[in-house]
């Protein structure tokens, strides 16, 4: 266990500009996400400040963790830490899944939580080469 502590500090301790960037882009991604999904009736949080308890909260500090691994190993470790959340949200009803949306009718309603799980994911390999992108873009020389 202090072997995991003092690689994640490390792993945490960042420029606060990349923490910065990692936060405006997970918050805009999250608000288009919920938006997305409440517009084609698929899914949505209930309360608009979860974007800030899933996206920056939960998954900045992921995506920190996740960065400097290889795109395969940022999705499989997403993947668990997706499927976590995913299972909270909708057993807590903090996310609210519309009856029959489109991922119910094409993968069947046992599957929903799967699919969403699989899709988000990808969140962490995309996240961190996006918001590296960014900040390389605006500070390194």
């Amino acid at each position: 266990m202090t072997t995991f502590i003092i690689w994640a500090k490390a792993k945490l301790s960042v420029d606060k500009r990349l923490i910065g960037i990692y936060c405006v882009v997970y918050f805009l991604w999250g608000l288009g996400m919920n938006w997305f999904g409440a517009q084609m009736e698929i899914a949505k949080f209930t309360y608009w400040w979860q974007i800030i308890t899933c996206y920056i909260l939960y998954m900045v500090p992921i995506s920190l963790l996740l960065r400097k691994l290889p795109f395969h190993m940022q999705y499989a470790y997403g993947l668990i830490a997706m499927c976590v959340l995913e299972f909270l949200g909708y057993a807590l009803e903090t996310s609210y899944a519309y009856p029959n949306n489109l991922l119910d009718q094409w993968f069947n309603v046992r599957n929903f939580s799967l699919g969403m799980a699989l899709f988000f994911a990808v969140y962490f390999p995309l996240g961190n080469w996006a918001v590296q992108k960014i900040y390389d873009a605006l500070f390194v020389k």
